[in-house]
């Protein structure tokens, strides 16, 4: 499946295990496939929500800063990959 980075994580907020995640480019929206990868990080996840300061929003595009709740642990500097 081909996959295209759309964001670089920023931060990782252990609890309520959250990634803030800048996006680069592309578009992102709720329902879609995700993967994350780093040295040590390798996960597939669907986004379930995401938010942009707090609100809720079904779409992200490049610049855009988001949060969204995930299952594993991101460090700065991974990759999320769109699973198109």
């Amino acid at each position: 499946m081909p996959e295209d980075k759309v964001g670089e994580v920023v931060k990782f907020f252990a609890k309520p295990s959250v990634a803030a995640v800048k996006i680069t480019a592309g578009e992102l929206n709720v329902g879609d496939k995700v993967k994350f990868t780093g040295h040590t990080t390798d996960f597939e996840t669907t986004i379930d929500s995401m938010e942009i300061n707090n609100q809720k929003v079904e779409k992200a595009v490049p610049g855009d800063y988001i949060g969204i709740k995930i299952s594993d642990r991101v460090r700065p500097g991974d990759e999320m990959l769109k699973i198109t």
